[in-house]
């Protein structure tokens, strides 16, 4: 059975990690709407707008120690294995997301509503769950009642740090924790990975000081629009143009729990990459950019 893992690292204690893992009071900020756990009567279970195929019931917890907790969820008719977690690696503190089975690599690219699903949220997830227990807001969640595909968030730094973050391919690999090839200027191309791996890249639309906007050969669209906002600097990010019946929440989810590690970036100044490692199936070598 394949598993993939997903670790990121934080400055938080793993006693306040363990809390923020089986509380509910928590797990309805960084990860769901509504919560319910009791370790002692084996209940653990998380549902509502924020979760896919949000309807209660769908978790069982397995097991439950000080370090971690392991449930099974039933999502897209598949009963997926999860463990949460804390680990101890070379003197930093890591938490972890570990699922059986998983998406081999590419998969959710052309299944975002399902296997781009499975690969992303907990990514997201974990983003906020790191920005939870450092005593900051939860950067933002993915909510599965709506095809709407829209943040506002201001942050701290100015229009042309956060071009440059979303532009410069260097910057780009240290938040996001992957590679991409950028023409940046409006007519370039951009691509995940390179334009060698990437025979169809998205096309820069629109690009300056207060705008970046791309177009992908599936015509949907990703556009930032930036503007001053009390010292800081309003960032609206909207994905458009694909199919209301199918909304892309893959890539969604994919590019928030990014987002969430720029503003840390831009923001925070002993800023270090949240994103220790990932372990997925059928991975490309090169892919990933991970300190």
């Amino acid at each position: 059975m394949s598993t993939g893992i997903v670790r990121v690292r934080t400055s938080a204690s793993a006693a306040r990690i363990h809390q923020a893992l089986t509380t509910a009071a928590d797990l309805e900020v960084w990860l769901a709407e509504h919560a319910f756990v009791d370790l002692g009567q084996g209940q653990f279970e998380f549902w509502g707008r924020y979760t896919p195929e949000g309807e209660r019931g769908r978790q069982k917890l397995l097991s439950a120690d000080s370090s971690s907790v392991t449930f099974s969820w039933f999502l897209h008719g598949t009963d997926y294995t999860i463990t949460l977690g804390v680990e101890e690696r070379d003197g930093q503190t890591l938490i972890a997301a570990t699922q059986s089975p998983y998406p081999e690599w590419g998969e959710g690219i052309d299944d975002e509503g399902r296997a781009g699903v499975v690969q992303t949220f907990w990514s997201l997830a974990l983003a906020n769950l790191v920005e939870h227990v450092e005593g900051r807001p939860v950067f933002a969640r993915c909510d599965f009642s709506t095809p709407e595909q829209r943040i506002d968030v201001d942050i701290a730094a100015s229009p042309e740090a956060i071009i440059g973050a979303l532009t410069d391919p260097d910057v780009f690999a240290r938040w996001f924790g992957a590679r991409a090839e950028i023409e940046p200027y409006v007519g370039g191309r951009w691509a995940m990975g390179s334009f060698e791996d990437n025979p169809h890249p998205a096309k820069i639309l629109a690009l300056d000081s207060s705008q970046f906007t791309l177009e992908f050969p599936d015509r949907m669209v990703s556009s930032w629009e930036l503007a001053e906002s009390g010292g800081k600097t309003h960032l609206t990010f909207v994905q458009s143009g694909f199919d209301a019946g199918n909304p892309p929440y893959g890539s969604w989810m994919g590019w928030l729990s990014g987002f969430a590690d720029m503003k840390r970036m831009l923001e925070l100044p002993d800023w270090r990459p949240m994103w220790h490692s990932y372990e997925i199936p059928g991975l490309p070598d090169g892919v990933l950019v991970l300190e």
